[in-house]
């Protein structure tokens, strides 16, 4: 991920940085309401979902931006310190983290706290005869840099509609514990909000039901917690960045995997390059398709209003197709 060399300003530059232009995401404050910081699109429209009209929320990530990418900007800072409440996921953006820590340590709700989360090996899985091809002594000496790239904490939790309600919920009891005026309404916005992601759940259960499959081969390891709900396997080809490249032992990998397991589909994403999936794609005479881990819109989805729920159900028909249950 590229790092901005700006990292922290001091304390004395933000008043300064607070006059320049709007953070780079939507949302602004509001003199009559909360005024709240959410890191990206998931986290940003929940707590627009719970908080309705007594809260302003500023999405510090643009549209069509990769969340990973993220640089702040110096008004982006000055928004994180005069905010009421600060909604983040800990260790997805550093950058962000380390401006959470200094500026808004005690108003912040870190995501990762209201839900169990899993690591990408929970659902990561190859068949022994081809994730060990080569001699014994080989694999005992050896750490593959692929390895690494897939340890770890899965953050992608907002795929879940269970947990993403959990979430919701978490971010109602922290809109409450600073506007106890409004914790009723918080509250009965949170109850709506858990209402339509359980029906998405029960929609994501009973359509996915009859698969014959269970595998889904994508280009980043964003899938975990969707895999994690609906019994499937997620095999991915790089890790948590999409900007990681696979190295050569990976791509065979994957590409055994698709092959042995008749796997139809390569799913790859909105917001990066499509390379990698439709290379593996063309390898093995799959085909690719879009499943989207709604890091964030694009411009185009932001202005033809689609949001969590479209989204979801658009890879709801994805899945469908590729596992055989359409």
């Amino acid at each position: 991920m590229r790092r901005s060399s700006l990292l922290i300003l001091p304390i004395a530059g933000l008043a300064a940085a607070g006059t320049l232009a709007a953070c780079g995401g939507e949302g602004g404050s509001d003199a009559d309401g909360l005024s709240v910081v959410a890191a990206f699109y998931p986290l940003a429209y929940a707590t627009e979902q719970v908080g309705g009209d007594d809260v302003a929320v500023t999405n510090l990530t643009p549209a069509g931006q990769e969340p990973h990418d993220l640089e702040l900007a110096p008004s982006d800072i000055a928004a994180i310190e005069e905010a009421d409440y600060v909604v983040y996921l800990k260790g997805f953006i550093p950058e962000l983290d380390a401006a959470v820590e200094e500026y808004a340590s005690d108003k912040a709700l870190d995501v990762t706290t209201a839900v169990d989360t899993i690591g990408y090996d929970a659902t990561q899985v190859f068949e022994d005869d081809h994730a060990h091809e080569e001699e014994a002594e080989e694999e005992e000496g050896e750490e593959h840099a692929h390895d690494e790239e897939l340890s770890g904490t899965d953050p992608h939790i907002w795929l879940d509609p269970v947990r993403y309600a959990q979430i919701g919920e978490a971010i109602a009891d922290g809109l409450a514990g600073i506007d106890d005026a409004n914790a009723d309404a918080y509250a009965t916005a949170a109850d709506a909000f858990t209402a339509d992601l359980t029906q998405l759940d029960a929609e994501l259960t009973d359509a996915l039901a009859g698969r014959t499959s269970d595998a889904i081969v994508t280009s980043h390891a964003a899938f975990g917690y969707l895999a994690d709900r609906y019994g499937l396997t997620q095999v991915a080809i790089s890790g948590l960045s999409p900007d990681q490249e696979p190295d050569t032992q990976r791509m065979a990998e994957v590409a055994h995997y698709v092959e042995d397991n008749a796997v139809t589909t390569v799913f790859f994403e909105t917001l990066v390059s499509p390379d990698i999936a439709e290379t593996l794609a063309a390898e093995t005479g799959a085909q690719t398709a879009v499943l989207n881990p709604l890091e964030g819109l694009t411009d185009e989805q932001s202005d033809d209003g689609d949001d969590y729920f479209t989204v979801m159900r658009e890879n709801l028909a994805a899945l469908q197709t590729a596992l055989g249950a359409a």
